[in-house]
């Protein structure tokens, strides 16, 4: 039986049940859904699915290399402008740092922007050849979506090498904090599309509890970019 049918008939049920039942009839249908739902037609949201996500974070530096990165789009524009878009976005960073052997442990993803930090174990040259990598595919896809050619999707990135301990977990910490800095949430871990949950789950309290007390005010970061609320 297909989808729109089997709500047709829950509607025609419902509209049949005497009024003293239908407080009940309405829980009954809101467990159903959270329950069900999306996966009942075979579907799956952008935010729902599962993601690839890295190993529990380390927290270290590495002599090969220990980055903050910041990427924003071509004159601030709102490209990844919904849900699929930033999980597109967000699948691709994880799925390049991977190719490439850079360890991701904090990141941010938003409609014009995007941060993060991570190290590498091999040579910090390749930062550049996995961002190269990272911009090109996702500018294809999403000028696929908007069925645009040729269009400049991304800006020059910046990024810093963090060799002392006090500003590297400042930089976790605010790279984990970046949406509720741009207003999006009131908590990080409540955003899909950045590191806070993942890092509050696979992280020990006493790691969450030091990087989350880390004072982010003296934070040097190009990050005026006003992200939409999704």
């Amino acid at each position: 039986m297909d989808t729109d049918r089997l709500r047709l008939q829950l509607i025609e049920t419902i509209c049949r049940l005497p009024d003293e039942t239908l407080p009940q009839a309405v829980a009954a249908l809101q467990r159903l859904a959270l329950a069900i739902s999306p996966a009942v037609a075979g579907e799956q949201s952008p935010t729902q699915r599962p993601r690839d996500w890295p190993h529990a974070p380390i927290h270290r530096l590495t002599e090969n290399g220990t980055y903050m990165v910041t990427t924003g789009t071509y004159g601030k524009k709102h490209l990844f402008c919904d849900p699929e878009r930033l999980t597109l976005l967000e699948d691709a960073l994880l799925a390049v740092a991977r190719k490439y052997e850079w360890n991701l442990e904090a990141w941010s993803v938003f409609s014009n922007h995007y941060h993060f930090v991570g190290y590498t174990l091999a040579s910090p040259t390749r930062l550049k050849d996995f961002l190269n990598e990272l911009h090109s595919s996702t500018a294809r896809d999403v000028n696929r979506l908007d069925r645009i050619e040729e269009r400049q999707v991304w800006h020059n990135y910046w990024d810093k090498q963090l060799t002392y301990e006090k500003s590297y977990l400042a930089r976790l910490n605010y790279v984990h904090q970046n949406p509720v800095k741009h207003d999006l949430v009131a908590v990080a871990n409540q955003y899909p599309w950045c590191s806070a949950a993942w890092f509050e789950r696979t992280a020990t309290p006493a790691q969450v509890k030091t990087i989350y007390g880390v004072k982010t005010d003296a934070v040097n970061v190009l990050d005026d970019f006003d992200p939409l609320h999704i």
